[in-house]
């Protein structure tokens, strides 16, 4: 079902000028960017003015960029999954001999776009926080939950004292108790949000726990309750697609911490090195 906003596009784009079809091209393309870019920000974006930007919203019987900009937010939250969406963008690409080749240099485009929205100052916040936690508890469900997963079992490998919440077999009160102002709550949280993980991060934030939210937009739900949020705004509509970025994003903070905290680093990997584990794993 197509969304009111969309719907309104449509109808009055044979009478919009020429700057305005700009504005309303952007809006249909990346409904994502426009939900948390300011008019400014848009403008500058599409080679207009602010003032363009906000009588677009006026054509469309909006009272103003604000209201256009609430209702592309509600969208995003409420739309329904794309796996649709998932293989149509790779339809665009054919089915010739460098399909893959193709679809992993998309996949690059798309951590270039990452690292131009990323904050060096908040990744190396980022970094301190976790270093400095006595608890680091990650979360993550649904499409989410292979990152969290990974993130929890590399930075547990390293430095000790993360754990995955596992929703099926971990007690919420037990986990709750062990959270406190030295306690680090990371929570990846993309379309479809996930209510648990939400509600989690509420309830972590009331225990005085610093909450980290990695997330695909600044509309986001779990970023009302983040003390820092790292941003994967990509243009995709399937959350599939920003997986590479996520990972290439959680590689990049697991290799801060290595770095950043060496010293229990090199201690992590000292013990791991010293066990005698033949019966586990072959001989290379």
């Amino acid at each position: 079902m197509m969304s009111n906003y969309m719907q309104k596009v449509k109808e009055q784009m044979s009478t919009l000028s020429t700057s305005m079809k700009k504005v309303a091209g952007y809006l249909l393309e990346h409904p994502q960017l426009f939900a948390m870019q300011s008019a400014t920000e848009i403008g500058k974006e599409v080679g207009v003015s602010e003032t363009t930007v906000i009588r677009f919203c006026y054509s469309l019987n909006y009272s103003g960029f604000s209201e256009l900009q609430k209702e592309v937010r509600e969208s995003l939250i409420f739309a329904k999954s794309s796996l649709h969406t998932f293989q149509a963008d790779k339809k665009e690409i054919g089915s010739g001999p460098r399909f893959y080749i193709e679809t992993m240099q998309r996949d690059q485009r798309k951590i270039q776009k990452m690292m131009e929205q990323l904050n060096e100052r908040d990744l190396h916040h980022t970094v301190n926080r976790l270093i400095e936690s006595n608890h680091i508890l990650v979360a993550g469900i649904r499409t989410s939950f292979a990152a969290a997963h990974w993130f929890s079992f590399t930075l547990n490998l390293i430095r000790g004292n993360t754990h995955l919440f596992q929703p099926g077999t971990d007690d919420m009160i037990h986990l709750l108790s062990k959270m406190n102002k030295q306690s680090t709550f990371v929570a990846f949280s993309f379309h479809r949000y996930a209510k648990e993980t939400i509600k989690l991060a509420e309830a972590v934030k009331k225990q005085g726990a610093f909450v980290i939210a990695i997330s695909d937009s600044a509309s986001s739900p779990i970023t009302e309750h983040a003390d820092l949020h790292l941003p994967v705004q990509l243009s995709v509509k399937s959350t599939l697609d920003a997986a590479p970025a996520v990972f290439s994003l959680m590689n990049a903070l697991i290799a801060g911490v290595s770095i950043h905290d060496s010293e229990r680093f090199d201690q992590y990997r000292e013990r791991y090195e010293s066990l005698q584990l033949d019966d586990f794993f072959y001989k290379s």
